[in-house]
């Protein structure tokens, strides 16, 4: 009998001193947090692969929630691949909870789709009053030339009990996606998104303002480089932004 995937758990807190703590870091089947050098601005940690990736049947799962007035920064120093799937699924799921005060910025790195892959990505943020996230994310439809596989990308946030971004990004058919006004010839979909707050920063044609506090730049490309340069110029402005909050919470 194959058992469950266990999930990946990381949960931060504000001690009494108003340094940022972990409470918990429980590495799960996939990923696992890693603390990294001490730094003024939050706990900053890693989120470590432990597997090649993703195969048919894996449901990768991640608990992230960080306390009032904490602040937590992770970073994936390696991006993730679903491999080809051949007939079966797998999923990756996200679920967030950040309390009143607390901030989260989350720099992930590339989610490769192979061909022969069909998973099903979920991301579900909970924002209290006051708090925020910052989330950089890539998707990559096939390795070198492929076309690449299925991906449904599922996000909802919701900020103060309010729906702030829902979001049902299906692109799992290539035929469909492959259309003009669709992603046409276009294999990566990046964005920066800015959850709970305005992060400021110049005027960028590709802006969307959510339906609250918060934006999201979305870029399409046939290649990597030129997303990544340009959404890297735009997480460094939005998160520069984010380091000089005032802390709230107790």
């Amino acid at each position: 009998m194959t058992r469950p995937d266990v999930a990946t758990v990381v949960t931060v807190r504000r001690d009494a001193s108003g340094r940022d703590v972990a409470s918990e870091l429980a590495p799960g089947t996939f990923l696992a947090p890693r603390p990294l050098l001490p730094a003024a601005d939050g706990l900053h940690l890693a989120l470590v692969g432990t597997t090649a990736g993703l195969l048919a049947g894996d449901d990768l799962l991640l608990r992230i929630t960080v306390g009032p007035g904490a602040r937590l920064h992770l970073r994936e120093p390696a991006g993730l691949v679903a491999y080809d799937h051949r007939g079966g699924t797998s999923s990756w799921r996200a679920v967030v909870e950040v309390a009143e005060g607390g901030e989260l910025t989350w720099d992930s790195q590339p989610f490769v789709v192979s061909s022969g892959a069909a998973v099903t990505r979920t991301m579900r943020v909970a924002l209290a009053p006051g708090a925020r996230m910052l989330w950089r994310d890539t998707l990559v439809l096939g390795r070198s030339g492929e076309r690449g596989g299925g991906v449904r990308a599922l996000t909802r946030a919701v900020h103060d009990g309010r729906e702030l971004l829902v979001e049902d990004l299906d692109l799992t058919d290539p035929d469909v996606r492959e259309l003009p006004g669709i992603l046409g010839p276009n294999r990566i979909v990046g964005a920066v998104t800015a959850l709970g707050a305005d992060p400021g920063g110049p005027p960028h044609p590709s802006r969307m303002d959510l339906a609250g506090p918060g934006a999201q730049i979305r870029l399409l490309d046939t290649g990597a480089p030129a997303v990544d340069r340009e959404l890297a110029a735009v997480w460094r402005s939005w998160r520069a932004s984010y380091g000089t909050a005032p802390r709230t919470g107790p």
